[in-house]
């Protein structure tokens, strides 16, 4: 009698064995998609813009705790930006773009290295990076694309909030934040009918402009994107305009 009341708790053993090690296995298989599939198709910066910023005599670049930074060579910086780059695009495609801020605003320009190369898939505070420039007072925090989604979700730490041909999918319109949005009128991914729609979940005083000819991927220099419109505007009048979309905001801060 005893050992056949053991025999069905042997067998329900093993069979909750067999269901765990499924899950884990089905976990470990997901995280290991995951990792694969984020290292797969990432965009890398172009060589030319990116020499260009860092032979600026202006600009002095360095990375520090794993993001590249941007400072005005003299040293002098009351104002930075911490920017979040879109999915699966390499940091330093967003430096040729950004670096009039620099250059000629005297901003300081954090351009951060997510983890697994998507914003969605880093949790780590504002602080982490705000910390790379530590003299700084005031900060901006921006992204583009999904870059963007990730700095509204961080704005609550910052002074101020641009996205850069982005949405929240957040709602800060009772933030008091000063927000400042920057899309393309050519964007086929984040397109103006999309930076309409989500409008609301910006303060009232949010500011929006939109850059004639410009397309998704003209925010950063890492070449055409899938599914993105054509862009008719060249990268110098793409830079200048950032620059001065982004200075006009400075005041409010």
């Amino acid at each position: 009698m005893t050992t056949e009341r053991k025999r069905p708790r042997s067998r329900a053993r093993r069979v909750a064995l067999i269901v765990v090690l499924t899950v884990v296995g089905l976990l470990v298989a997901g995280v290991v998609g995951i990792v694969i599939w984020s290292q797969v198709g990432v965009m890398d910066a172009e060589a030319g813009p990116w020499d260009e910023v860092r032979q600026d005599d202006r600009i002095a670049v360095s990375d520090t705790g794993g993001n590249v930074v941007l400072t005005p060579a003299d040293g002098a910086s009351e104002t930075g930006l911490v920017f979040v780059p879109g999915a699966k695009v390499q940091a330093e495609a967003y430096a040729a773009k950004l670096s009039g801020l620099v250059a000629e605003e005297g901003m300081t320009v954090v351009i951060t290295r997510p983890w697994l190369n998507l914003a969605f898939f880093d949790p780590r505070p504002l602080s982490t990076f705000t910390d790379a420039a530590p003299d700084v007072d005031t900060w901006l925090v921006g992204g583009h694309s999904l870059g963007g989604v990730r700095a509204c979700q961080l704005a609550g730490h910052a002074d101020g909030l641009v996205l850069f041909a982005s949405y929240c999918s957040n709602d800060v319109s009772d933030s008091g934040l000063p927000v400042l949005s920057i899309s393309g009128s050519e964007d086929g991914l984040s397109t103006p009918e999309k930076i309409r729609d989500a409008a609301p979940l910006l303060p009232p005083d949010a500011e929006f402009v939109e850059v004639a000819g410009a397309a998704h991927a003209s925010f950063g220099d890492y070449g055409p994107q899938a599914g993105d419109g054509t862009p008719t505007i060249d990268d110098a009048d793409m830079a200048a305009e950032i620059t001065a979309s982004v200075a006009e905001l400075l005041p409010r801060l």
